[in-house]
């Protein structure tokens, strides 16, 4: 008979019994409320690699803002749903489709805000022109400027728009300004921004600050991306561009010549106190400043066009991912043609279903990405997906290096358009804070079609046979990069 003489000691037994411990805590706590794939990769990480896999999770493991933030979002939406019920926010455009309008009231309970007609809304699409664009804009304004940026930059570039501040606090004008704390700590001109914010008298705050010794702290990745600008409650501007330099300052990317191209739009009517309505959120957020004064409502403007738009914000401070199913719903109900444009493409299982599905049913989809990334795992995420989008039909093209398409939108046949902060990732549906403007109104996707032309004028189509003969290390990269992106 064998005998096995096994002698555990006691910081053996720990040991094991400490591990056991971490594999059963996290079967019980982390598919909790979180999509699968991300509890399939964060479960394979800790039992794998159990003491790095658990500090990463404790870390970045938390997709939401703290309970408090959250809350405060609640009463945000609460507010803004009963100072709205009973106004007239202009006439509507008639024989909306049945689907267009259930959509509308899914934004409406999800994100607060109602839909809006009688608005004008024009396409920026020059880099300049649309920096020059808002400081126009921040020159007239008579009572208040409020300026909300993921990364906001005072350089040779932004300088008039920073000009226009400093003109605008000298006649009396408030001028709050948000921007990212963690988007811009370290990079190039933070503190000169600061201090000449600090200059000119304006009121400003850092989004989702990274403060421990300060008590703020939420997940250090949680951003808050939105771009939007409103001066008087009467003119906004909102898209996809940050205030800085087309290069953003940082010597790798003049290095490699990299520039941004980006879309913003202007808006005028009934839609901008909804624009605003965003930014106040924000600022109480921040500040714990309620400033409801700001949210008139009383004299609501029309503007000289006749779209109807609705603002969607997301993020982390809501129950669910509201920009993701806005673009669900819009590719479900497509009929014809969806042209998506999304410099970070990382889509999860229903997105990248509604996509191919799309193809399926015959329409025609088109999506934009560019040829040449900024970021290296999300490059490589992204193009994990090429070969399942280019098998259902979608064609995707490329716009050509050294340029990077930075712009967000999505057109839905002849009528719908979404354009915002928002791209097609993981990251924009879970992590980020984000805001998207739905427009029906064929005169205004007019405009996006001719940017999207112009778009495809400074793009190369890529093409399956192309895509199949990658190297294998490409294919290997790009793997990788794709399990990453599910740690969410």
């Amino acid at each position: 008979m064998l005998v096995l003489d096994i002698d555990i000691t006691w910081p053996v037994l720990v040991l094991l019994l400490f591990d056991l411990t971490i594999r059963v805590w996290a079967i019980i706590v982390i598919p909790r409320n979180r999509r699968p794939t991300s509890a399939t990769a964060w479960l394979l990480a800790i039992y794998f690699i159990p003491v790095v896999g658990l500090l990463l999770f404790f870390l970045i493991g938390n997709p939401k803002l703290p309970r408090h933030r959250r809350k405060q979002q609640e009463q945000i939406n609460a507010y803004i749903r009963e100072r709205t019920k009973d106004l007239d926010f202009g006439t509507l455009r008639p024989n909306a489709p049945a689907w267009f309008t259930s959509l509308v009231g899914m934004n409406r309970h999800l994100g607060a805000m109602p839909l809006a007609g009688d608005n004008a809304a024009q396409l920026i699409s020059g880099y300049q022109e649309s920096l020059d664009a808002m400081a126009e804009a921040i020159r007239g304004a008579r009572e208040h400027v409020h300026v909300e940026f993921y990364i906001l930059q005072t350089d040779a570039a932004t300088d008039d728009f920073f000009r226009a501040m400093e003109e605008a606090t000298a006649r009396g004008v408030t001028v709050r300004v948000l921007l990212d704390h963690w988007a811009n700590r370290g990079k190039p001109h933070y503190r000169r921004t600061l201090k000449r914010l600090d200059a000119m008298g304006a009121a400003w705050r850092l989004m989702l600050p990274v403060q421990p010794l300060k008590g703020k702290w939420q997940r250090p990745d949680l951003r808050n991306h939105r771009k939007l600008l409103v001066v008087d409650g009467r003119v906004a501007f909102m898209g996809s561009q940050n205030v800085t330099d087309s290069t953003y300052n940082l010597k790798k990317n003049i290095r490699r010549g990299l520039h941004w191209v980006d879309l913003m739009v202007r808006l005028e009517g009934a839609i901008v106190p909804s624009v605003n309505a965003v930014f106040l959120s924000d600022w109480f957020s921040e500040t714990n400043e309620a400033l409801t004064a700001e949210f008139d409502l009383d004299d609501l403007r029309a503007g000289p066009g006749d779209l109807d738009c609705q603002v969607v914000p997301s993020g982390p401070g809501f129950d669910v991912g509201n920009n993701l199913r806005l673009f669900l719903g819009l590719l479900y109900a497509a009929e014809r043609k969806v042209i998506i444009v999304s410099p970070y493409f990382v889509p999860d299982e229903a997105l990248l279903l509604a996509i191919t599905s799309a193809c399926y049913r015959g329409i025609e989809v088109q999506l934009f990405v560019s040829e040449e990334g900024d970021q290296a795992i999300v490059y490589h995420a992204q193009r994990s997906y090429y070969e399942a989008l280019l098998e259902a039909g979608v064609k995707i093209w490329m716009y050509r290096k050294p340029y990077i398409l930075h712009s967000k939108s999505l057109t839905v046949d002849d009528e719908i358009a979404v354009i915002g902060s928002s791209n097609m990732d993981m990251r924009s549906f879970g992590l980020n804070m984000e805001i998207s403007l739905l427009v029906r109104g064929a005169e205004f996707v007019d405009q996006m079609r001719e940017v999207e032309d112009q778009y495809r004028s400074l793009s190369r189509e890529l093409t399956l046979d192309e895509w199949r003969q990658q190297p294998l290390r490409s294919t290997v990269l790009d793997n990788l990069a794709r399990l990453t992106s599910a740690l969410q």
